[in-house]
């Protein structure tokens, strides 16, 4: 074949425009006959080709290509589905949103070879659907299958539609959660349907504040993902009962649901799930208006016998709910109420009196008026393994009942009491007094009955069980009931004293020496007049078991009182020191300890604390895995890059 080349032997022969100067001179080129070949060098840029040039007669004309673009979607479909692996199917959606679309709408059982695997950190085909191949950085390993979380701008289904094709050679999908809506391209059923067909194993699903999905999307991942565990559904205001009734009947393995500020969803729903759930163990209903008695007895008289765990909030209920659970939850173990208004006492005697949840071990009543001195004495005579209980808000619940509780719930031994502001000194210590072999943690905060007084001194029984106590913001509590409890509870290990400005050195001490057990965890935040005297004698009585101390706020304390923990806290593990009055040498103190191996340390709001602690901190950084020096306002900001620069391995908060 003879060629042409240019005289200096490159290859830029005819490197742009046209041979010809005039267009009909083309014909010279027509005599030459068919023994004489034309070569024309590649350009140094690759060229696009789009036409093939046809040359009839004197004249040349442009034939239009074919190209695999206009093919129907049917023809394209049996090309994809026919692919041999899970790779070239990743390869081909990434060649543009038409082929990634028509991928993803391909089922397992439609392809006509088995899907080979890919290694998990295959990375060799991303074009713009970065997500079709390998792992991304936010995806993570869940018992064996992928997890991956859409949110805010990338959410839509194009996004959905890559993980789908992504994943499905991978393992599966096994958890997915779907946080807002893009504003511009929302999530559609179409991305759902992506999910539904390529994603069969997918166990978890969440979804919150999708508002443009309707039912389409739900009754999508209902017919493909049979496998279906877990669901969660929260502020989706135009799903309706049709979608969740198809949910309850193709997922069987159905085991928790969360449905959250969905008003659409009604009683229809919930007798679904408990007539085709038959694995249902787990269930949260909240904020939904069109939820009654109906739907929430239908749902606990059929899923009773194994429906372990309820949760009814701000839900237009009445008695009659509370009065199947009493019955009908012979299986269940948690129950928690929360703004129940048409749910009055007779509802939870009622409860109680049903002699159903004979296995109820935690209930949590918050903002329900309903319940009174009466329905809590009933609640614990029908609940004899009641283990714990938390009562939030509950404005009728006085020092009688809580009394009467206690002798009736005779295996209680966690308690926590919030914002119960008729519960006073009396019933406190009544109930420590009864409760004294069985209690193990107590909690009251924000109680404002409780009113330091002085008591008389009888001989009283000791709680020796109580291990942890928890007294916050109740302004109340003083110096007489501190002394009080140190009489009762010399066993204590985590105690908790914060924002009780009443509280003093004369009214902690007391309790600190009467503790033989040795305290482990300790929080005097928030108490303003606590001083060194308390800081080193928790340090000087208990350094030997101590291992986290929280001093917040109590500005009297200072340097000397590090200097007792820098001596004898070696197993202390957690230091909160801020907004008090130590300085460089304190924390210099800290650094210099022989046996102190702080993993966590708060300096936040220490005025007093300089550049010159530098050394100290980065000595520290050794064992820190965090480090807290917000508002340390004598360290600047060159110094803190210092800090960030050498202690790598620790956050730290500035």
């Amino acid at each position: 074949m003879s060629r042409l080349f240019s005289p200096a032997g490159e290859s830029d022969f005819c490197s742009g425009g046209s041979l010809l100067t005039k267009p009909k001179e083309a014909s010279l080129f027509l005599t030459l006959g068919r023994h004489f070949d034309l070569y024309f060098p590649p350009s140094c840029k690759r060229a696009r080709v789009s036409a093939p040039i046809v040359l009839q007669g004197n004249q040349i004309r442009t034939e239009k290509k074919a190209s695999i673009d206009v093919l129907p979607d049917e023809c394209l479909f049996e090309i994809l589905r026919r692919l041999p692996g899970g790779r070239d199917r990743s390869a081909c959606a990434c060649v543009s949103k038409r082929w990634l679309m028509l991928a993803s709408n391909i089922s397992s059982d439609e392809f006509c070879c088995s899907t080979a695997s890919v290694p998990p950190n295959s990375n060799d085909c991303h074009g713009h659907h970065g997500e079709v191949s390998g792992l991304s950085a936010d995806e993570d390993m869940e018992d064996g299958f992928l997890s991956r979380t859409l949110e805010g701008k990338k959410v839509n289904d194009v996004r959905l539609a890559a993980i789908a094709i992504g994943t499905s050679s991978q393992g599966g999908l096994g958890k997915l959660i779907v946080r807002g809506n893009n504003s511009t391209r929302g999530l559609t059923s179409l991305g759902f349907r992506a999910i539904a067909r390529c994603c069969p194993s997918l166990k978890t699903l969440s979804i919150s504040n999708l508002s443009s999905i309707g039912d389409e999307g739900l009754l999508e991942i209902a017919n493909g993902c049979s496998q279906l565990e877990k669901l969660d559904l929260n502020r989706c205001s135009s799903l309706s009962d049709r979608a969740l009734v198809a949910l309850a009947k193709n997922c069987p393995n159905l085991t928790d649901i969360n449905i959250d500020s969905c008003p659409n969803l009604g009683n229809e729903s919930l007798q679904s799930i408990g007539q085709y759930c038959p694995n249902l163990r787990s269930i949260a209903i909240k904020d939904c208006p069109r939820v009654g008695d109906q739907g929430v007895a239908s749902l606990v008289s059929q899923a009773g016998r194994f429906l372990s765990k309820l949760k009814l909030q701000s839900l237009d209920v009445t008695d009659v709910s509370l009065a199947v659970v009493g019955h009908y939850g012979l299986a269940m173990t948690d129950l928690i109420l929360t703004n129940l208004c048409n749910v009055g006492e007779r509802g939870f005697c009622v409860v109680g009196n049903g002699h159903g949840l004979q296995k109820l071990r935690s209930v949590a009543v918050t903002s329900c008026q309903g319940l009174t001195d009466l329905g809590l004495e009933a609640l614990a005579n029908g609940c004899p393994n009641l283990k714990q209980i938390c009562l939030r808000k509950c404005v009728h619940l006085s020092d009688s009942g809580l009394l009467s509780f206690a002798k009736a719930a005779a295996s209680v031994d966690k308690l926590q009491l919030e914002e119960c502001h008729r519960i006073t000194q009396r019933g406190f210590l009544g109930l420590l007094i009864i409760c004294g072999e069985t209690l193990k943690s107590l909690s009251l905060i924000n109680c404002l009955g409780l009113k330091d007084f002085a008591m008389g001194s009888p001989r009283l029984s000791s709680c020796s069980s109580l291990r942890s106590l928890c007294v916050r913001n109740c302004l109340g509590f003083g110096n007489s009931s501190l002394a009080m409890l140190g009489r009762l509870c010399p066993k204590l290990q985590h105690i908790e004293v914060s924002g009780s400005p009443g509280i003093t050195d004369a009214g902690l001490l007391p309790l600190l020496e009467n503790c033989d057990s040795g305290l482990v965890k300790v929080n005097f935040s928030k108490c303003t007049n606590l001083s060194d005297k308390v800081a080193s004698a928790v340090a000087r009585m208990h350094g030997w078991t101590l291992e986290v101390l929280n001093l917040e706020g109590c500005r009297k304390v200072s340097d000397a009182s590090l200097l007792k923990i820098a001596e004898n806290c070696p197993l202390l593990n957690d230091l909160d020191v801020s907004m008090t009055a130590i300085t460089d040498c304190g924390v210099a103190a800290l650094a210099e300890a022989n046996y102190l191996n702080l993993q966590i340390l708060s300096l936040s709001g220490c005025s007093q604390v300089s550049t010159k602690c530098l050394p100290s901190l980065k000595k520290l950084g050794n064992s820190l895995s965090g480090l807290n020096i917000q508002r340390c306002n004598g360290i600047s900001r060159s110094s803190v890059d210092f800090l960030v620069e050498q202690l790598w391995r620790c956050d730290i908060l500035y």
